[in-house]
């Protein structure tokens, strides 16, 4: 059955998460994605973040960027270069879609801005994200994701009350925009199927993330209210945390949550009512708020006896909201995603199998297909300017002597 897909060429132009992974899932449905890459810049996480296989750095070797660029084919440009900004120009105006996550500008400056490469090609669709979009007096301020997560209000409510602000590790909001990005590239391929039009679409990173703080924004328009730090607590439940089990091997811990008086009832089902959890103030929602230190105490003494599986047993059975505290490793582990085919194994040429992550949608008559590594830098250069642009293997080799395929 054909690729959802099929057909679809996508080039792709930046680094990191934010652009390449809205690629990766085109490229899962049968997009053929063609990353442009350069030894003179590498991507990021080809280079600067481990793990590396076997602790060896180097841009072959490096796991997150094989995780977020399976399926793809790369070849190298050297975008500073004349003539590799015309082969750029060349192949964008055979595709449908360029993804680009640079800083705003900076496609314009390479002459391959949306005016330029739409006059080439009318039905392109170019995705710009970037961390505050193009325009505004913000747009060129640099960054990454763990800032744009402070910037959008996550960190100041991430904490307890009485200490310091808490980072979440990672460029969260980047993930948040792949999400955003992705569902704007079908949403305009869909378009151009019906009025054969491109567009330019201008995804802010940060107004993406913004989009996740909808009830705390809420709260302060309509009441007044701003949303502070509070630790695990939740205004509508309790207990509402983390709380650690008994192990003798690592950390093992538990969230669980309590939403309603009916619930609590079921909770002490759960843990075989002992005496602290008889206490009358205990009964409704408005008494558990209002001693809830002691409650969280009493809850972290009850778990702390027991396994963290046999937790979630007993409460389980007992409809009680629970759920692991998963480590990377129980993740690999966990039936939920073995069942629905999450993880998948290619075999890469250097550090051979790996296992990479499937698309968060799965579509049930045009499954995603991942049976090819993310690629080798530049291992796709002849094939795409041979089988695309029809250069010949002295026009190539004449182009990388010249320095316009670095």
């Amino acid at each position: 059955m054909a690729r959802a897909l099929a057909g679809v060429r996508v080039i792709e132009f930046g680094g990191f998460a934010a652009g390449p992974v809205i690629g990766k899932h085109l490229g899962n449905y049968g997009a053929d994605v063609i990353r442009i890459e350069s030894r003179l810049r590498m991507d990021g996480f080809r280079f600067s973040y481990p793990p590396f296989q076997d602790n060896i750095a180097g841009p072959e070797r490096a796991g997150i960027f094989n995780f977020y660029n399976d399926g793809k084919r790369s070849i190298t440009l050297n975008l500073k270069h004349p003539r590799g900004q015309e082969l750029a120009r060349n192949l964008v105006a055979t595709s449908d879609v360029v993804i680009e996550n640079f800083t705003p500008g900076t496609l314009q400056r390479l002459g391959l801005g949306y005016s330029t490469l739409s006059t080439d090609n009318p039905g392109l669709i170019l995705l710009s994200t970037c961390n505050q979009g193009q325009s505004g007096p913000h747009a060129h301020h640099r960054g990454f994701g763990s800032h744009l997560t402070s910037l959008s209000g996550f960190t100041h409510l991430l904490g307890f009350p009485d200490g310091p602000p808490a980072l979440l590790y990672g460029p969260y909001i980047d993930y948040i925009a792949v999400g955003f990005g992705t569902a704007a590239v079908l949403a305009a391929l869909y378009r151009r199927r019906r009025t054969h039009v491109g567009c330019e679409i201008d995804l802010s990173q940060y107004e993406a993330g913004l989009q996740f703080m909808t009830p705390a924004l809420l709260d302060f328009v309509v009441n007044g209210r701003v949303a502070e730090r509070d630790g695990n607590r939740h205004p509508q439940a309790a207990p509402h945390g983390v709380f650690a089990c008994r192990s003798d091997t690592r950390e093992e811990w538990v969230a669980l949550s309590v939403m309603d008086d009916a619930e609590w009832q079921r909770f002490g089902c759960a843990i075989g009512w002992p005496a602290w959890a008889t206490d009358a103030r205990l009964r409704t929602m408005t008494g558990r708020k209002a001693n809830e230190d002691a409650l969280e105490a009493h809850v972290a003494a009850w778990t702390a006896e027991l396994a963290r599986e046999d937790v979630v047993h007993r409460l389980r059975a007992n409809d009680v909201r629970v759920y692991p505290v998963n480590s990377m490793a129980d993740l690999f582990d966990d039936p939920q995603l073995a069942a629905r085919g999450f993880w998948r194994t290619v075999e890469h040429p250097v550090m051979g199998p790996l296992r990479v992550e499937s698309p968060p949608a799965l579509l049930r008559s045009t499954p995603p297909v991942q049976d090819r590594a993310a690629p080798l830098m530049g291992a796709h250069t002849a094939d795409v300017l041979g089988g695309i642009l029809g250069l010949t293997s002295a026009e190539i080799d004449d182009l990388r002597t010249d320095g316009a395929l670095d």
